[in-house]
């Protein structure tokens, strides 16, 4: 265990040092950070084999640091959330970004050890694709107040889920627009008749405007 190295994350002082002293008692090397920044600088030049994170720090709570790291694609290591305030909506929702693991304070010798050790003998998280998100990719778009959820076929060849995604962009466009094919069209950069042709093909009912042509 000597070679794995454990970065803790945790504002109060006690609480760096006790776990200091407990993981290097273990044969851990380990690294201490009082807050989301100093995570940050650590992690930007190293890559831990697990971090220890606290969630109620305070400038960056520790939720939010575990979501920069997913959106930077630097969550490559296993990352364990700690919390004295714990609840179980906190922990799903830290384990559903990327933690691997929640363990409330205050810690218990055992449970923190075996933690860590299951933790970095599994890895970070791996990406999944369920079967439900494999065949549709939904989400939610907001027009004029209303929020609609939409569902995009993505278990299709290549040219008809073409079709299906510009069928939800101009249906999208139309709305917003209250049905006007000449602001569409200038919205998204198409000639006026191009899009009528366009939306003939996708089925789109539209209402054309007096002194609107086609060609």
């Amino acid at each position: 265990m000597g070679s794995k190295q454990i970065l803790v994350v945790d504002d109060e002082i006690g609480i760096r040092e006790l776990l200091s002293e407990i993981l290097f008692d273990e044969g851990y090397q380990v690294h201490l950070a009082e807050n989301a920044e100093q995570a940050r600088l650590f992690r930007n030049e190293r890559e831990p084999d697990l971090v220890l994170l606290d969630i109620w720090m305070p400038d960056t709570d520790g939720v939010a640091l575990l979501k920069e790291w997913v959106d930077q694609d630097l969550l490559t290591m296993p990352v364990v959330m700690m919390s004295g305030h714990g609840t179980i909506e906190t922990a799903v929702e830290a384990t559903r970004i990327g933690a691997v693991d929640f363990l409330e304070k205050p810690i218990a010798l055992q449970k923190l050890l075996s933690t860590i050790t299951k933790a970095i003998m599994e890895g970070a998280p791996k990406p999944q694709i369920m079967e439900d998100d494999a065949q549709n990719q939904k989400f939610t778009l907001n027009i004029d107040g209303r929020t609609q959820l939409y569902s995009l076929p993505l278990d299709l060849p290549l040219r008809e889920a073409r079709d299906h995604f510009d069928a939800l962009y101009f249906d999208y466009h139309l709305r917003k627009e209250v049905g006007n094919v000449m602001r569409v069209a200038e919205k998204v950069g198409l000639e006026r008749t191009h899009l009528y042709r366009k939306l003939k093909k996708l089925g789109i009912k539209f209402t054309k405007k007096r002194g609107e042509g086609e060609s």
